[in-house]
């Protein structure tokens, strides 16, 4: 260094940048293309090779992706990231006895299902069907909840009526309950 010339020197200095930069680059198109590849294999079927037209593809799929999860979700029950609770009477009970319809989003947890059972019993209720769906740690539960028949005395969840349907489980009584599941 110290036989060069100051031209020299910043002549060296200016192709040893060009240089480390030139190698920036080149790695990162080699990044880009080792990803692109990627994305061509993550596709079902691909014909196209350049990159406009894969990634033109690429968005394609993702679309008909999440058109298929909407459908899925409209099928059935998919658990959200925010807790709920919603009970209501469900009007498709056609033998005439009166069913609730409960659905619950929370975080899964190993006893969740026995803690429901247990307020259900609580109550003098059954579950009569249930749908259940876990996703990243959190469950959705519908449930369909009628009285047990195996007890006819009744219960705190309860209520007589004026209109001749009998005793039928008061929405409130279940709410509360199962709220309190959901919360421990």
């Amino acid at each position: 260094l110290s036989k060069m010339t100051p031209q020299e020197i910043i002549d060296a200095k200016a192709l040893a940048a060009s240089k480390s930069h030139s190698e920036a680059e080149r790695r990162r198109r080699e990044r880009i293309n080792n990803h692109l590849n990627t994305l061509r294999g993550l596709l079902p079927s691909t014909t196209k090779t350049d990159k406009a037209s894969l990634l033109a593809e690429v968005i394609e799929h993702v679309k008909d992706l999440k058109r298929q999860a909407a459908e899925i979700a409209e099928g059935g029950p998919v658990p959200t990231d925010v807790d709920e609770l919603k009970v209501d009477t469900d009007a498709s009970s056609s033998d005439g006895n009166f069913v609730l319809k409960a659905s619950l989003c929370c975080e899964d947890r190993p006893d969740l299902l026995s803690d429901l059972t247990k307020a259900l019993r609580t109550l003098k209720l059954r579950t009569l069907k249930a749908e259940i769906a876990t996703l990243g740690g959190r469950v959705k539960n519908v449930i369909l909840i009628g009285k047990d028949h195996s007890d006819e005395q009744g219960g705190a969840a309860m209520e007589s009526s004026s209109d001749g349907t009998g005793d039928r489980p008061s929405v409130s009584c279940v709410q509360e309950a199962l709220r309190a599941v959901i919360e421990r």
